[in-house]
């Protein structure tokens, strides 16, 4: 008769409970603040928001001088045993430029979409963000959502949150940023754009020019590589940015496969209603003339100067004539 086996009987308890005290079971589960080497930390990839060596960086450096890290950047462990930067690029970035060596971390076990989403919500708090970096970050964690769904990547994902309400995934990222879900899905558009082009929609962030706009810079998402392209090069050349009818003019030609040098230069000449006249120079010929060791801040003031001083020479010739 063949022996029969024994069977196990569920235990409610660990027999480590019988050894360890109430406070270390509850100190295991907490978050532990480790020093780790900033050598073995990579930036998190393809991080969409920008690290600038600004006067806020320059803030932050004193800070950390002054007080160190009062904030341990959050981090996760990859598979290869390096780490993976989830928040706190900048801080790393101040401390490297300080030159240590260190810096105080909170490790997170998380899966790829999980890290992801959870580095876009830690830097989406941020008051100040570029369209760019909104744009990449909102496209990372719509992705991600759909992901960890498992819908296909040319579908909407959704969610049933009551009976007969189906709820899209755009619009319950929109909630939880402060944008609708059809705003949502406009700043993913924006990566569609050559990087020249998106760096001017910065700009209508930054105040500085060549600019455009959220919306015609949506209008032209749509357009082919190529035919961005043309565009920016008329743009460095005519200082002049597409308002949003010419952008849609611009979208509805690509679409017929219309759009070509000729047609973008047909559309942009025309006079927008608001349209002030500038008086253009080209770069390349203006660069020659100015003095090489001049900064590109102050170039407009010295042509200013220089047409000045230009001006009072020709009076002071005319008056030597008479």
């Amino acid at each position: 008769m063949s022996e029969k086996k024994k069977q196990e009987i569920p235990m409610p308890f660990k027999f480590d409970d019988f050894f360890t005290t109430q406070e270390q079971r509850d100190d295991a589960v907490k978050e532990k603040i480790e020093e780790i080497d900033i050598s073995l930390i990579d930036n998190f990839k393809n991080h969409p928001f920008k690290v600038l060596d600004n006067d806020d960086m320059k803030a932050l450096r004193e800070s950390i001088k002054t007080s160190g890290i009062l904030s341990p950047v959050i981090i996760r462990q990859k598979e290869d045993g390096r780490y993976e930067m989830l928040s706190g690029h900048r801080r790393m970035f101040a401390c490297k430029s300080l030159g240590l060596d260190k810096i105080k971390c909170i490790i997170k076990n998380l899966s790829d979409d999980e890290a992801t989403i959870f580095m876009v919500d830690s830097n989406l708090q941020r008051e100040k963000l570029l369209p760019s970096e909104k744009a990449f970050a909102y496209k990372m964690k719509y992705e991600a959502l759909k992901h960890q769904r498992k819908t296909p990547a040319n579908q909407h994902d959704t969610e049933v949150r009551q009976v007969g309400a189906v709820v899209r995934s755009d619009d319950i990222l929109g909630e939880e940023h402060g944008d609708s879900g059809r705003q949502v899905q406009r700043y993913i558009r924006l990566t569609n754009l050559i990087p020249k082009l998106l760096k001017m929609v910065d700009n209508s962030e930054l105040k500085e020019n060549p600019s455009i706009a959220l919306t015609p810079a949506v209008e032209l998402s749509y357009l082919k590589e190529s035919e961005q392209k043309i565009l920016a090069e008329y743009i460095d050349y005519n200082l002049a940015t597409p308002s949003h009818s010419q952008s849609i003019q611009l979208r509805e030609l690509s679409q017929k496969g219309l759009l070509v040098e000729e047609t973008i230069d047909n559309i942009m000449n025309k006079e927008k209603p608001n349209q002030i006249l500038q008086f253009k120079i080209k770069e390349d010929k203006l660069y020659k003339v100015l003095p090489k060791n001049i900064e590109r801040d102050k170039v407009e003031d010295f042509v200013l100067k220089a047409c000045e001083y230009y001006s009072k020479h020709i009076r002071q010739m005319e008056r030597d004539c008479r």
